[in-house]
């Protein structure tokens, strides 16, 4: 019986598909892994707690993409998580863009991109990722990402830049008090994910202009500083992947139409895709 694990992990979340004698089952979802802010310890115990239904599945192989995952350390540091969890030898442990890029271009040339709760880009030559301009994390960069957006949209309301209703809206919706959210952000964990949530707001009041102009600019700002600084970018085609590209596509089209670029697959999530990689290698 020839079965894997791909696994695809992002700041929020991470989703586990099992592939059985070629054919893909059930997802499974745990938090979000993040070597960068958990420690072997911590990411071990998260997943024997999250993944108990598959904890005791033995694997022919995993291939685990994930954020944070960008050095040899930190990579280490997964690989050995995930060899306690299910005593599996061969495992394949990469960067969440790699992934991207797999599934976005399969074996062709692209640029593919990520845009969640935070964003990233690459030029992938159909085979390794050839350059890669630093996405900088939420604080120094991450444009187009939802913590990105969510911090906009939060300092707007506490600064009230946006209409009455607006700042209503909102607070009627989350019922936190400022002093809340600014503790939310500059003293709790994951202050990404927790400003990544506001973009659902966002979303469900698109058709006010303030909120529209949020979005398109959080998109421009993705492709003139990340996107256009890739040459490439001007003859192949420009994938993306994540929920902020999704839902938001027609700001997302409209921008790339208007940098002369080519628009290339938009999804939400990496792993149908994935999916379809691995088993063409089986």
């Amino acid at each position: 019986m020839n079965v894997i694990l791909i696994a695809d992990s992002g700041s929020t979340k991470t989703e586990w598909k099992i592939i059985k004698d070629g054919i893909p089952k059930k997802s499974f979802f745990s938090s979000g892994i993040n070597p960068y802010f958990l420690s072997v310890e911590e990411i071990y115990t998260l997943l024997k707690k999250e993944l108990n239904e598959i904890s005791g599945y033995t694997f022919k192989k995993i291939y685990y993409y994930g954020t944070g995952c960008n050095s040899d350390s930190r990579i280490n540091a997964v690989r050995e998580v995930l060899n306690r969890v299910f005593s599996t030898v061969e495992i394949f442990t990469g960067s969440d863009l790699l992934g991207a890029a797999r599934s976005l271009c399969q074996n062709d040339p692209g640029i593919a991109c990520i845009m969640g709760t935070g964003s990233n880009s690459c030029f992938y030559n159909g085979s390794v990722i050839i350059s890669n301009v630093s996405p900088l994390g939420y604080i120094l960069g991450d444009e187009g990402g939802g913590a990105v957006i969510g911090r906009k949209l939060v300092s707007g309301v506490l600064k009230k830049q946006f209409p009455k209703e607006v700042n209503d809206r909102f607070f009627k919706t989350y019922k936190l008090t400022p002093a809340e959210i600014l503790e939310n952000v500059y003293m709790k964990p994951f202050p990404n994910r927790f400003l990544g949530q506001f973009v659902k707001f966002i979303s469900s009041n698109i058709d006010i202009p303030e909120l529209q102009d949020i979005i398109t600019s959080s998109c421009d700002d993705f492709i003139r500083r990340n996107v256009l600084q890739y040459p490439e970018a001007k003859i192949l085609p420009v994938h993306f992947t994540g929920s902020i590209a999704y839902y938001f596509r027609p700001f997302l089209e409209n921008l790339l139409i208007r940098n002369n670029l080519k628009i290339g697959i938009i999804t939400l999530s990496p792993m149908e895709n994935l999916i379809k990689y691995h088993l063409t290698k089986i």
